[in-house]
């Protein structure tokens, strides 16, 4: 399974998402790739962070960029049970080169205005690249969300009017496990105590992503 979180519009946390799904794949006793097609690297840098304090990642991170995601992940793919890429936030031949390789690709939108405008550019691409990979699969959801309001309700219904992009109602809530645990080196499913209610919100979303709970 190869899943991509992209997005042209940057801030939306796609690496903390990445990360966290790669750990979580991990803990489940997947063998996982993580590649960071970021030209910021921040999942390659917290992937050191994470080997120097806890003295293994769990996971295989490589950091690749334009063509090379493409060409290597088409030959890396067959080794590990489940490939995740962390994109940058803008149109790269990365994001590019990732979609069209991936089986799905997750598109975190924050319920703002600016971010929910940028599923018409994503829409674009991900039409692009489904005349290479037709089964590509596009879901859209809620990241950094609001605990509470009428936001979130009116961010999901305006994602639904995105062109060749699904909106999942599935939402992960802005909460401060995620910085807390990156900044110890782990995924929000390693900290002790854990915060139910992301692991729950986390675990949803790989449940969409990733098949069944038998599948896992």
């Amino acid at each position: 399974m190869i899943v991509t979180v992209g997005s042209t519009k940057g801030g939306v946390g796609k690496s903390t998402v990445a990360i966290n799904l790669a750990i979580l794949r991990a803990t489940r006793g997947r063998d996982v790739l993580l590649v960071d097609g970021d030209e910021q690297g921040s999942a390659s840098l917290f992937s050191q962070l994470r080997a120097d304090l806890l003295g293994e990642c769990g996971y295989t991170a490589v950091g690749l960029h334009g063509a090379a995601v493409r060409t290597q992940v088409r030959q890396l793919a067959a080794k590990y049970d489940d490939v995740v890429i962390d994109t940058g936030g803008r149109d790269t031949g990365s994001l590019r080169a990732a979609l069209t390789v991936s089986d799905l690709v997750l598109i975190p939108v924050q319920p703002r205005s600016f971010d929910i405008w940028a599923l018409d550019a994503m829409a674009a691409l991900v039409g692009e690249a489904r005349e290479i990979n037709p089964d590509l699969r596009a879901l859209a959801f809620l990241n950094a969300a609001d605990a509470q309001g009428k936001d979130n309700a009116e961010a999901i219904a305006a994602m639904a009017e995105a062109a060749a992009i699904r909106a999942e109602e599935v939402t992960i809530v802005r909460r401060k496990a995620f910085p807390n645990a990156a900044a110890q080196g782990r995924g929000v499913v390693e900290m002790r105590p854990p915060d139910a209610k992301a692991v729950e919100e986390l675990a949803a979303l790989a449940e969409i992503a990733f098949g069944n709970p038998s599948d896992r």
